[in-house]
């Protein structure tokens, strides 16, 4: 099986958790589905296609920053002395929040389409992307390293190995990748999604359904043990695919 191996940098960059709002939180590595909608906006795909993604990477420190925040509410009308900014007859407010940053990111993703006849595709799309890739929010801007094809292939360590570097690792992996506890912190990420109408024929409301969300552990380093079979690539790099 292949996969598009890709490398990316980034300056400062908010994963946000879906939950903070305040304090705009972030993960220390971008969920599933955020890796996943940048490559189908970067392929311009108009259909979801299935991929699994294997996720690792480091960042130097983090900072919090303020941001400019817009609230509104629907079908509030215009009140002076309460709303900053008129909209027609609506009010807006606006004021200042906070938001977590990572600072000095680098990545290391494998993404492998279940449809294996989109690998060049994607690969295309990387190599001469129509637009500077955002990985985050809009302004996230990435600096592409490198992209390239590899193959996937499960080994037998016959050593220790170690993976310097921090990544998720499935729950299916927990207890392969050897005889030690793995210690790290545990998250429940989102991956895909259906779009579910829950309102009328003649007044369509439709929302996200997120499915299941995929347990997985952050580890900013671990050692896989010698007899364990796992998936590299050509490289030797190793693939939590999920």
């Amino acid at each position: 099986m292949k996969a598009i191996r890709l490398k990316l940098s980034q300056d400062l960059v908010n994963y946000k958790k879906a939950t903070s709002t305040q304090l705009k939180e972030t993960y220390p590595l971008p969920p599933y589905s955020t890796v996943i909608g940048m490559v189908h906006a970067v392929c311009q795909f108009t259909e979801y296609q299935k991929m699994d993604i294997s996720i690792q990477g480091s960042y130097f420190s983090k900072v919090n920053d303020l941001y400019t925040r817009y609230e509104f509410s629907n079908g509030m009308k215009y009140e002076e002395g309460r709303h900053q900014i008129k909209a027609g007859e609506f009010g807006v407010s606006r004021g200042i929040a906070t938001a977590e940053l990572l600072v000095d990111v680098h990545l290391m993703l494998h993404i492998v389409p279940n449809n294996q006849e989109l690998i060049s595709v994607i690969e295309q799309a990387f190599l001469f992307p129509y637009e500077y890739p955002s990985l985050g929010r809009r302004e996230d801007l990435v600096t592409i390293d490198e992209v390239k094809i590899v193959e996937l292939s499960e080994v037998e360590l016959q050593n220790d190995k170690d993976v310097n570097q921090a990544a998720y690792i499935p729950k299916s992996y927990f207890g392969d990748i050897g005889k030690h506890a793995v210690k790290g912190t545990r998250y429940f990420i989102s991956k895909e999604y259906e779009l579910v109408d829950y309102g009328t024929k003649k007044k369509p409301q439709v929302f996200r359904k997120w499915l299941p969300k995929k347990e997985v552990l952050y580890v900013t380093k671990t050692t896989i043990v010698e007899d364990t079979i796992i998936v590299c690539d050509e490289d030797g790099e190793v693939v939590f695919a999920s």
